[in-house]
């Protein structure tokens, strides 16, 4: 049960959405402007949808007689709105919440992760959290790795699924497996010594050290300073198997990541792969 320790403001929710919402310009989400919009912003249909919700709730919300909207809600609210995490922290405080959850802030993409995925919905492309939560994936990059935005918990996050769900290797080359063992478990470890004890890095790594033996293992051997390839080998269960090339964009302050896949023009991959279509 959560609780609250503020009024959730109705009255200035509803505007701060309405202005939030009249300042979003269609370019600023990938639509088209079109010919017959008058009022400035998005539509109200548009938002909706942005933010996986209903017009009509929203509607409520904006007009200032809806009900408290949950947390997740408000977190899709603030990813559907482009916030940045002050006016994310803004709308929060204006629902009621003192601030988000640590793992509702760990789930937020800036504004320009969110207008660069917006343009590349084309392409294979996803967006990474700082211990590998995926927290958002175009069509394509799903069809090549599934669908990983849909996991709750300590299953979000990249590493503990490769230490304790065999399902996690299966697209992946099993000549590769060792060495992203040993990758997995340096970047963790570096993970836990940037953001200390009590962290959510030092949570997870004490789940995988009492769940994973491969994991103790790898930890024992205090490896750091290991990183990916930029060519990655795949096995993909309906076109067999993939290399890829894999572009890095990191956003330091929010420790998010953005990974686009490309394969080479005229070979097998690439004729053959999800990135290509």
């Amino acid at each position: 049960m959560v609780t609250t320790d503020r009024t959730f403001d109705r009255s200035s929710l509803g505007a701060f959405l309405r202005t939030r919402r009249a300042a979003l310009q269609p370019d600023d989400v990938g639509l088209r402007r079109g010919q017959r919009r008058r009022a400035p912003g998005l539509r109200r249909e548009e938002v909706a949808e942005l933010c996986t919700m209903s017009a009509d709730y929203f509607a409520r919300l904006e007009r200032g007689d809806g009900p408290q909207p949950s947390e997740p809600m408000v977190a899709a609210i603030a990813r559907g709105l482009r916030l940045t995490p002050d006016e994310r922290d803004h709308l929060f405080l204006l629902a009621g919440y003192r601030t988000a959850r640590r793992g509702l802030r760990a789930q937020h993409v800036s504004p320009g992760l969110m207008q660069i995925m917006d343009g590349l919905t084309g392409n294979t492309a996803q967006v990474m959290g700082p211990l590998g939560e995926t927290l958002l994936q175009t069509p394509s990059a799903m069809a090549l790795l599934g669908d990983q935005t849909h996991y709750t918990g300590n299953a979000r996050c990249a590493p503990y699924r490769w230490f304790t769900d065999p399902a996690a290797r299966e697209r992946y080359d099993p000549a590769e497996h060792g060495t992203k063992s040993r990758i997995n478990a340096a970047l963790l470890r570096e993970a836990v010594t940037r953001d200390g004890p009590g962290s959510p890095a030092a949570d997870l790594a004490g789940v995988l050290r009492r769940t994973s033996e491969e994991f103790a293992q790898r930890g024992e051997r205090h490896e750091v300073g290991l990183r990916w390839s930029d060519a990655k080998r795949f096995v993909h269960p309906q076109v067999g198997p993939l290399e890829l090339y894999c572009q890095l964009l990191l956003e330091p302050d929010e420790g998010r990541s953005l990974l686009i896949f490309t394969a080479t023009p005229g070979t097998e991959s690439h004729e053959n792969s999800p990135c290509s279509r």
